[in-house]
């Protein structure tokens, strides 16, 4: 979808700032606005045909969710990537997203356990193809769906709020690094066995299985990423 198509959708749920977010957050996601590149806000305006106050507010959305990063004097910039940077979003998550899952199977009834399974099923039968921009797309929208709704019912917003930011910090380095790889880590047997252990409330089996799989999931974009980035970045 292209950034005139975005914008131009006619007023709704939506706002401009929303839309605007959307566009900067995809670009910066998969690399098109480079890690670390500075962002002029009024070459932005003009290229997007959009006014200044949605603009800094769709900015400022996304400095709160740590894609984007603000100094004095050196205004807006990208994010910039480092190991040091996805280990630390790796460990956040191995800390809060097994404890929000123990709360979701505290908190969540038949409904949720339709929803667990309802999201793995959309999950496995979403195909990942190498090469196929659009199926690679499809499965992680499928991907964060599942992982969300595992710990939804942990009915913590501020949690939530933290956890989608780590998420799309995470989902970063996967675009940008997976991008060209033709062979991806298998997950269908990890998420299943996730699911059926959450929804059969198996609370500690359930936790030890989903921090084993973001730490697979973290090891095997490090190896990738390792000898990518420059020795200054590590």
């Amino acid at each position: 979808m292209s950034v005139f198509d975005l914008l131009q959708r006619p007023a709704g749920k939506a706002t401009i700032a929303h839309r605007i977010e959307a566009v900067l957050r995809e670009d910066i996601l998969h690399g098109t606005l480079a890690p670390g590149s500075r962002l002029n806000l009024d070459s932005l305006r003009t290229q997007m045909d959009v006014g200044l106050s949605p603009l800094r507010e769709a900015v400022t959305r996304l400095v709160a969710e740590g894609l984007i990063e603000v100094a004095a004097q050196k205004g807006y910039t990208v994010a910039p990537i480092s190991l040091a940077n996805l280990n630390e979003v790796s460990a956040l998550r191995v800390e809060l997203e097994p404890y929000a899952l123990r709360k979701s199977i505290e908190n969540g009834g038949l409904d949720w356990e339709a929803d667990v399974m309802g999201a793995l099923h959309r999950l496995n039968k979403t195909d990942r193809i190498p090469g196929d921009p659009g199926s690679l797309s499809e499965w992680e929208s499928a991907n964060n769906a599942f992982h969300l709704t595992l710990i939804k019912r942990c009915d913590m917003p501020l949690l939530l709020k933290i956890h989608h930011s780590l998420v799309s910090m995470n989902d970063r380095y996967r675009h940008i690094y997976l991008k060209a790889v033709r062979v991806q880590r298998e997950v269908i047997e990890e998420h299943t066995a996730i699911a059926e252990a959450a929804v059969a409330r198996q609370a500690d089996r359930a936790a030890s299985l989903l921090t084993g799989h973001i730490e697979r999931s973290t090891n095997n974009l490090r190896r990738l990423i390792a000898a990518a980035l420059p020795k200054d970045a590590s």
